[in-house]
């Protein structure tokens, strides 16, 4: 795992702390965490687990907005003044959800700067996602693409281990991801597998060596 020089804050510690007001809710996978619409009234943190975050259009188009692991915040438009979620949150696996609401949050941004600086760090991630998910969807063709949602769905860059599992997922969610057909993420994923990239012994797992997909011209 991502290696914390000694004595930094540490997030999941902090809210599951006895002074701090807040809901810890247990869900399955496939559970509906929020629905596009509900009030937004909390900022909600993943201690375990995954969640998908999508959007549906006026005539009933999904689309994949982002895909959040362990040490993510997600809900956080309520701090901006946003009243209802634009969009779903749905659990890809079983989770532990910790969720702070928002009076509560901003409190402790403003008296926590450990949690601030954590807080901040984490949306200037999420906006350097965002444009470089946008940037991928521009110029890099399907194959490209798909490697590089597979490194992330690992958590490459956050983890040390040479291969790392991806939480279940179907070809079918992995094509909406990619913005793809599922035929041809059938045939990447198979063409991975015949090159040691990726092993379906026990689950996916994906091997670093991926990275060579997303690094060649």
């Amino acid at each position: 795992m991502e290696s914390k020089p000694k004595g930094a804050f540490n997030v999941q510690v902090f809210l599951g702390s006895s002074g701090v007001a807040r809901r810890i809710v247990e869900f399955r996978r496939s559970d509906v965490i929020f629905g596009q619409g509900d009030a937004c009234d909390s900022v909600l943190y993943i201690h375990r687990g995954g969640v998908r975050l999508s959007v549906v259009s006026k005539g009933g188009r999904e689309a994949i907005v982002a895909m959040l692991g362990p040490g993510d915040f997600f809900g956080e438009g309520c701090l901006a003044g946003v009243s209802v979620h634009t969009g779903s949150a749905t659990a890809i696996t079983s989770s532990t959800i910790l969720l702070v609401e928002k009076d509560q949050m901003v409190r402790m941004l403003h008296s926590q700067h450990a949690l601030s600086d954590r807080f901040i760090a984490h949306l200037l991630a999420r906006n350097i996602r965002i444009e470089a998910d946008l940037t991928d969807q521009l110029f890099n063709y399907s194959e490209k693409r798909l490697a590089r949602t597979l490194l992330l769905l690992a958590g490459y860059g956050k983890v040390d281990a040479p291969v790392t599992a991806v939480p279940p997922m179907s070809q079918g969610t992995l094509a909406e991801i990619v913005g793809t057909t599922r035929s041809r993420v059938n045939f990447f994923m198979r063409k991975f597998q015949r090159l040691g990239f990726i092993d379906y012994t026990d689950g996916l797992k994906v091997n670093r060596s991926l990275l060579s997909i997303v690094l060649h011209d």
